[in-house]
């Protein structure tokens, strides 16, 4: 019986076809600005700015270092620059509620000249004031009235003068305090000498003083009215000075913002104040020049929340820690004496404010880590307004009453971005997020490696060389870097989309050229940057190479064995990934147990391994046992592994185990395989075919290639391949082979070296056929276990 040869993959086939370059260097290419190969993205993206209704805000979804925010940046940043700039937000004090303090919006790049506008204001009324109240004039007026209050006093006590002298008795007077003396001779008595007059001269001159204090009562009757009314006329004095002295320096500023809507209620309000307060805040001798300054700021002085330069355009905000208050805003507090206050200026601008009439772009990761902050945006771009509010986790009991700002009308455009997860989560869980989010730009993960593409990709290089000023790339550079990037899609026709990965080694390829001092980055450079980076996150590649060349991990590269199969595996650390050989063992012998995994009997087999167990098992079943009960006991194991496994790309090596443990077929151990299967026998494509080849490679190379060393690997994933060099040398000089297969039957003929054996007319195979031997052999398990079954019975 004559094995059938089977064909191995030329070194040609390894890895991309090499592209048609016209240039030697990408310094004579136009630069490619934005995101490459990202046309679907773009239209919805660009879709999602134009659309002025509401809930058409965007989510971009994407692998991360794609281009995502980049892309987003770049569109909103091409429109926005079209767009006015839009109106500047200031908060002013309330004189009526300083509670809730006033939003007024004005022109992009006047609140700043509002601002210079009130603080020469009170620069001009610390000037006025308190001269206003020391001019002549005023001092005239209020002497004046002092005057007339003092007058209709002293006539009062003349009166009882008067009437006292008839009596005897003198009156004096220190300050408001009036006593009374008896006069002798027209000379008042000092104590002594009225203690020595006869008592009946001092009862009558007690009566007579309690006559005039009642007298005088009466005439003073009207003291407090009196005092009201020279205390009306004076503040009335003042305020008329006040006016006078303020109306030429508030009146040009109602002028010139009548036309803003806020600001003309808001001066007739400071006018009013200034009016009652004036003489208080700056008139107050115990205050200082600066205590008084920072008093009239406090009151006057505008916040200028959100500032815009008028040929600014729309604003383009990206918010890199979207927690509450750096989306919402705040209000911060002081503490003075121990007392906690806060003010309209003390009110502070987020995100949403800085971007309103423009553009927010935020990372959907840490915006749904933020507590509270979905609920709270969701409710904003559904009201539409901008509300500054504590958030709900704040501990209260340690702040005062806070303020109660005047909402600002939102209009802006949302972007989020996030990876396909998260749009997925939001729309799963949130029945909103649909109504407000309804633009997807999703990201494709790679694109096709055509002409046009390729020559794209180059001037994408070309701009990239410019904006991390780095040397031009040779067109050989370009190539390896193309080889790179269609390695990362694991497809030779495609290209991936995480172009961050292909500017971070461009990066470290300059490195490499400026330690060479060559004049341009070179293939020599890249496939240094990349050995480099291997040699850097290699460690535990290297220990478990180590420890397969010493023995402790037990992989056979020569020889045959029978029920033993050299599987592939992938390990992955951080962003670095690498392929190892893993020896598989199967044990088969009668029984009704079935096909048994071990990894997931002893819960280190994941649901997609056990599931590539299980169509094994339907695949053995439905081959080999048409005519008989499947009744055998069979063990799989990954031996030596002591993590969870996942994945079914073992499937076709477990299967072939089985089958030589069942057959007694010893397995060519220089050989390793990888592909999954169904359950006709079909091997299909695997992840991670190129990690998992040089994996192989490697051990086999430390051991030394004599010719027999290969692996077998589906036909499906002969596209994926991208290998490095080293493995392509070998497989060109014959050193190393690829056998790419479609089904069982060809593996099992590369791994046994004799033919699988087809079924004839009736359904039998060749006897000495390994599909011959298969099927005898569970005919004999099968009829010995209904033997052992009939005497147990």
């Amino acid at each position: 019986m004559t094995t059938p040869k089977h064909p191995t993959l030329p070194a040609d086939a390894l890895r991309p076809p090499r592209p048609d370059l016209d240039f030697t260097t990408t310094a004579e290419l136009e630069p490619l600005e934005g995101i490459l190969g990202q046309t679907r993205a773009e239209t919805a993206l660009r879709f999602a700015i134009a659309m002025d209704r509401g809930g058409y805000h965007a989510f971009v979804a994407g692998e991360t270092g794609s281009g995502r925010l980049t892309l987003a940046r770049s569109l909103t940043e091409e429109t926005a620059r079209r767009r006015p700039a839009p109106d500047d937000w200031i908060y002013l004090n309330n004189f009526d509620d300083p509670r809730q303090p006033l939003a007024v919006a004005l022109p992009a790049g006047r609140s700043r000249e509002l601002a210079a506008a009130i603080d020469n204001l009170i620069d001009k009324l610390l000037d006025t004031f308190p001269a206003a109240f020391e001019s002549p004039s005023y001092q005239r007026r209020r002497h004046r009235i002092e005057r007339e209050f003092n007058q209709k006093y002293d006539q009062a006590l003349r009166q009882v003068e008067r009437q006292a002298l008839e009596k005897n008795i003198a009156v004096f007077r220190d300050g408001d305090s009036i006593t009374f003396t008896p006069l002798k001779d027209g000379v008042p008595l000092d104590d002594a000498q009225f203690a020595q007059m006869p008592e009946a001269e001092r009862e009558a001159f007690d009566r007579a003083v309690s006559e005039l204090e009642d007298y005088l009562a009466d005439l003073l009757a009207e003291l407090p009215q009196w005092r009201r009314e020279a205390a009306e006329k004076q503040r009335r004095l003042d305020q008329e000075v006040i006016r006078q002295a303020i109306d030429p320096l508030l009146r040009p500023l109602e002028e010139r913002y009548r036309d803003i809507e806020g600001l003309a209620r808001y001066f007739q309000a400071l006018r009013r104040d200034l009016e009652q307060t004036a003489q208080e805040k700056l008139g107050n001798e115990q205050l200082s020049e600066a205590d008084k300054r920072s008093v009239l700021q406090e009151s006057y002085a505008p916040n200028l929340l959100v500032t815009h330069a008028a040929d600014g355009g729309a604003p383009v905000i990206f918010e890199p820690h979207p927690n509450f208050a750096n989306l919402f805003g705040h209000i911060e507090y002081i503490a003075e004496q121990g007392v906690i206050e806060t003010n309209h200026r003390m009110i502070y601008a987020g995100a949403l404010h800085q971007a309103n009439d423009g553009f927010l772009l935020v990372e959907a990761d840490k915006l749904l880590a933020e507590p509270l902050v979905w609920p709270a945006l969701k409710r904003a771009l559904r009201r539409r307004l901008l509300v500054i509010e504590r958030a709900l986790n704040e501990p209260v009991t340690l702040l005062p009453a806070t303020l109660n700002p005047e909402p600002i009308p939102l209009a802006v455009k949302v972007v989020l971005i996030g990876e396909r997860e998260h749009y997925e989560l939001l729309q799963s869980l949130d029945p909103e997020f649909g109504e407000i989010f309804k633009i997807l730009a999703d990201f494709d993960d790679d694109f096709p490696r055509d002409p046009a593409t390729v020559r794209a990709f180059a001037r994408f290089l070309a701009h990239q060389t410019q904006a991390l000023q780095t040397a031009p790339l040779t067109a050989a550079a370009v190539t390896r870097l193309l080889d790179f990037s269609s390695r990362l899609a694991e497809n030779q026709r495609k290209l991936s989309a995480r172009l961050a990965e292909i500017c971070d080694l461009l990066a470290e390829s300059e490195w490499w050229r400026a330690r060479d001092q060559a004049p341009h980055i070179d293939a020599v450079h890249v496939e240094r940057a990349v050995a480099a980076e291997e040699e850097r996150e290699g460690r535990l590649a290297q220990v478990i190479l180590e420890e397969i060349l010493d023995g402790t991990l037990l992989i056979a590269t020569t020889g045959s064995a029978v029920g033993q199969i050299n599987g592939l595996t992938v390990f992955e650390t951080g962003t670095f990934s690498f392929g190892t050989p893993a020896r598989i063992t199967a044990t088969v012998y009668p029984g009704s147990k079935g096909i048994v995994d071990i990894e997931r009997e002893v819960n280190l087999g994941q649901s997609i391994h056990s599931k590539g167990v299980m169509i094994l098992s339907g695949y053995l079943g439905s081959k080999y046992a048409q005519q008989f009960p499947f009744a055998i006991s069979a063990h799989i194991a990954l031996e030596q592994s002591y993590g969870y496994i996942d994945g079914d790309s073992a499937a076709l090596a477990e299967v072939s185990a089985l089958i030589s443990a069942l057959t007694h077929l010893p397995i060519r151990q220089c050989l390793a395989v990888t592909g999954s299967l169904n359950q006709y026998g079909e091997v299909q494509a695997v992840g991670g075919v190129n990690e998992k080849i040089e994996g192989f490679f490697r051990v086999c190379r430390a051991r030394g290639l004599d010719g027999s060393h290969g692996v077998i690997l589906p036909r499906a994933n002969c596209d994926d391949l991208v290998l490095k060099d080293e493995v392509i040398e070998a497989v060109a000089a014959g050193r190393f082979h690829l056998y790419p297969v479609t089904c069982v039957d060809q593996a099992l003929e590369i791994l046994i070296g004799r033919p699988a054996g087809a079924p004839d007319a009736e359904g039998n195979y060749p006897p000495d056929s390994i599909n011959g031997r298969a099927v005898a052999r569970l005919k004999e398990i099968a009829e010995l276990y209904d033997h052992e079954a009939k005497a147990e019975g």
